[in-house]
């Protein structure tokens, strides 16, 4: 059973590296494609500025508007903001001739988006006029809505272009990298999804065969033993020999009170995960509660010739849980504490703690070494126990056991130390 579960372990583990690592991959490429979208967006930004400069210097040549030739480009063009470019103008054109040969330029250079310009006279400190160039290649068509121009703060006369979907007309452009990144982004989310998938079914599908393993392992022994005791009791001596009767009718009763125990752990545990706990709180003794589990548990207190003690601070203690199932979490940490220690000493202590109810089950058992803490309450799970061959179970009963307290709003605290005992506290909100 041992050797089952650590395989299972070493599946799952690697299952799990595998999907990390799968998804970490994926990660990198999504940040990767990103910066590349960031990238190819900056060097669109800077190809839309050098074809606006590009259009610019040949509306100088088409209208001489600089009586400085010589003047260097970059002193006769600013780019105050992203969206602005101001140019100087020694001369300010007419309208109809500014907007002929600016319409003109930005086709040549593929500037295909609308502007809006204006041309400012620093001796009257305003526009003298302003005009808005729709494009045909965008359908940006709102110049009503573009607003005033500002007014930048120049001892020069000049022209100002605003371009109001300058960033639209950039993210325009980049369409195909912006089409091919949104199918790599669903390719790979797709592949996410399949991953995760295909770890979820094979987790699953390992967890079915391991519990088969364990189903089959459970049920081989008691069977083989009662039908060895079967054809003990089918010899026509059996009735001549009545201490070998009772001693073979009693191996046969064990063996199928055993058998009906497993077959009802899992139903419970079947019907528990198709549908959630149905916790009907109400009003009982505590001590009255402890004594009933004790009771379910006393054929294999007997066998076991276990020490049983219970400590209470208050006898006629009064909570406020289901009766029934909490009983059957204290049975289960009762017959764990029973059937994991040699001479089994078992303490069950009750009482207040801040304010929840507390109820400990404490054994001398082989303990749980504390690497095994975190996986103890999972379904099907069981610790590895080296040379303890029989201890017989499924790995349900801790799992039923958190399910309990958790519909309860409870909570569970193990504390435990190998080859010195375990100790599980139960703890029950007392509003």
């Amino acid at each position: 059973m041992a050797i089952l579960q650590n395989n299972q372990n070493m599946r799952s583990s690697t299952l799990k590296w595998i999907v990390l690592s799968a998804s970490l991959l994926i990660s990198v490429i999504v940040v990767f494609q990103l910066y590349w979208l960031k990238k190819v967006y900056s060097l669109e930004e800077h190809l839309f500025k050098t074809n606006v400069v590009k259009g610019i210097r040949g509306v100088f040549d088409d209208l001489q508007m600089n009586d400085n030739p010589t003047m260097n480009l970059h002193d006769l063009i600013d780019n105050p903001d992203q969206d602005y470019f101001i140019f100087k103008a020694d001369t300010i054109p007419s309208k109809d001739s500014l907007t002929f040969y600016l319409r003109n330029e930005f086709e040549d250079f593929d500037v295909l988006t609308d502007c809006k310009l204006g041309a400012y006279s620093s001796s009257e400190k305003k526009y003298i006029y302003e005009q808005y160039l729709p494009s045909p290649a965008t359908p940006y068509l709102i110049k009503d809505n573009i607003g005033d121009l500002p007014v930048f703060t120049k001892n020069f006369d000049h022209i100002l272009l605003y371009f109001p979907h300058r960033n639209k007309y950039i993210i325009g452009q980049m369409g195909l990298w912006i089409a091919s990144s949104a199918t790599l982004f669903l390719a790979l989310i797709g592949l996410a999804v399949s991953l995760f998938y295909f770890y979820r079914q094979k987790f699953l599908t390992e967890t079915q065969k391991d519990f088969v393993n364990n189903f089959t392992h459970e049920f081989k022994t008691p069977l083989a033993v009662m039908k060895i005791a079967a054809d003990v009791l089918a010899q026509d001596t059996i009735l001549q020999q009545p201490n070998r009767l009772e001693r073979y009718t009693g191996i046969i009763k064990n063996q199928t009170e055993h058998l009906q125990n497993q077959v009802t752990r899992l139903l419970r545990a079947a019907a528990s995960e198709n549908n959630s706990l149905s916790i009907e709180r109400k009003q009982i003794e505590a001590h009255q509660l402890i004594e009933q589990a004790i009771s379910q548990v006393q054929p294999l207190i007997e066998e076991r010739k276990a020490n049983v003690e219970v400590k209470m601070e208050n006898e006629l203690a009064i909570i406020n849980a289901d009766s029934a199932h909490l009983e059957l979490a204290l049975v289960n940490l009762l017959e764990n504490a029973l059937k994991y220690s040699t001479q089994p000493h078992i303490l069950i202590e009750a009482g207040t703690l801040d304010n929840d109810f507390f109820i400990s089950v404490k054994d001398n058992g082989i303990g749980i070494d504390q690497k095994y803490f975190k996986n103890i309450f999972k379904k099907f799970y069981r610790v590895p126990t080296d040379d303890v061959h029989n201890v017989k179970g499924f790995g349900l009963g801790l799992n039923f056991v958190k399910r309990i307290i958790d519909a309860h709003h409870g909570k569970i605290k193990v504390n435990s130390l190998p080859g010195i005992g375990t100790e599980f506290r139960l703890f029950i909100p007392l509003n």
